[in-house]
């Protein structure tokens, strides 16, 4: 909501694409000194630096981050919010926003465990994980700056990242260390490029005085797919194998293409921040 509140309407992609690279760099370094921690003071250790971690960055977020007045508003219905909630320009961003941390997650999750099935030792599976990271850091700057100029829409971005997805989970179902690192690769790549153009989508489409609430609701479909996509994995490896519980993300994820189509009369909204970018520009 920060990030969204702060940023120019024009700015939106790159503000969520630097916020999803600080994310992803946690995600990638995080394991790595946890595991120096461990190893060389145990989880006391561990604990401790992430308590003075934690407490460091409250002060400094308490000093850096600027108040955010909230904007005057007009009364809604339970029936408002239902309806505003239920147009395609909220539907299809969070639905991607869901699949795309459903591979995030699962990728992370179970990544190893197919490393482990295939004979691979704990650096190699680890270091794919952090690969994942590492490739989802380095898109989503790019990916947010490409959408604020113009060079793509935030639906043929989405599309393309879900379609990039779907080939890293189907991937990463194939046995061997090929696989393995590709999968990672791909999964990264395809849920850094969905991830800042969904957020932007749904700040361009959302009241400016609602968009605390609609970020929120989004967020909440986000934790969905968190919790629905290791689910899902996890009941079809238990029944056929992790190969197929893979396979059925990577298809689910590719069926998603034809929702996030967009319909008529919809490519104006969608090029709503190239525009405001364009007119930055001029002015």
């Amino acid at each position: 909501m920060a990030t969204s509140a702060t940023a120019k309407a024009a700015k939106h992609g790159r503000a969520f694409g630097s916020y999803g690279f600080y994310k992803s760099i946690g995600y990638t370094a995080g394991p790595l000194i946890g595991g120096l921690l461990v190893a060389g003071g145990g989880l006391p250790l561990l604990f401790t630096a992430m308590t003075a971690l934690a407490a460091a960055v409250a002060a400094w977020a308490a000093v850096a981050v600027p108040a955010i007045p909230p904007l005057p508003k007009a009364r809604q219905t339970v029936l408002d919010l239902a309806r505003r909630l239920s147009q395609g320009s909220f539907l299809k961003p969070t639905a991607a926003l869901a699949l795309a941390t459903a591979a995030l997650v699962v990728g992370v999750g179970f990544l190893p465990v197919a490393g482990a099935a295939a004979h691979l030792g704990p650096v190699v599976t680890g270091a794919a994980v952090s690969l994942l990271a590492a490739s989802a850091a380095l898109v989503q700057p790019r990916a947010g700056a490409a959408l604020d100029h113009g060079r793509i829409t935030a639906t043929a971005g989405i599309r393309t990242g879900l379609a990039i997805t779907a080939a890293g989970l189907a991937a990463a179902a194939l046995p061997g260390l090929l696989g393995l690192l590709l999968g990672a690769i791909l999964i990264g790549a395809g849920t850094g490029l969905i991830t800042p153009l969904g957020f932007a989508a749904l700040a361009a489409a959302s009241p400016a005085e609602r968009l605390g609430q609609t970020m929120g609701a989004a967020e909440l479909g986000r934790e969905l797919g968190d919790a629905g996509g290791l689910v899902l994995v996890a009941a079809l490896a238990a029944a056929t194998t992790l190969s197929g519980g893979l396979a059925a993300l990577a298809a689910l994820t590719a069926a998603a293409l034809a929702i996030s189509r967009p319909a008529a009369g919809e490519s104006a909204t969608d090029r709503t921040s190239g525009d405001l970018a364009e007119q930055s520009t001029v002015t």
